[in-house]
């Protein structure tokens, strides 16, 4: 997949609530930093990290933005509260090899 395919296939296994689906995106190493939190490295743990946040509540992504620039898929995102932020995934061979999230935690029920 292209950065691009690869961003809309996350989003459908994220509103999903899908943490094996999401998995299956990464590379076995990857690194997933929300940076509200410490950086999650390899698959297993990126599927447990979002495993737990699917079972602790509702989550959605509503796409605001889409942006590809090279090896790089960029996503705008809002969610039905009204909690926005934004997502930077590294695409390379067809899988996430690092992911970079910003939102506002304070405002994350």
């Amino acid at each position: 997949m292209n950065p691009a395919e690869l961003l809309d296939a996350w989003i459908a296994a994220f509103n999903a609530a899908d943490p094996d689906a999401l998995a299956a995106l990464y590379h076995d190493d990857a690194i997933n930093h929300q940076v509200v939190r410490e950086p999650v490295t390899g698959r297993a743990a990126i599927r447990a990290m979002f495993a737990a946040e699917f079972a602790a509540r509702e989550m959605t992504c509503i796409p605001e933005n889409k942006f590809r620039d090279g090896d790089w898929a960029i996503l705008e995102w809002r969610d039905p509260s009204g909690l926005r932020g934004c997502g930077f995934f590294r695409v390379v061979d067809g899988r996430i090899a690092f992911q970079r999230g910003y939102w506002d935690s304070a405002s994350f029920g």
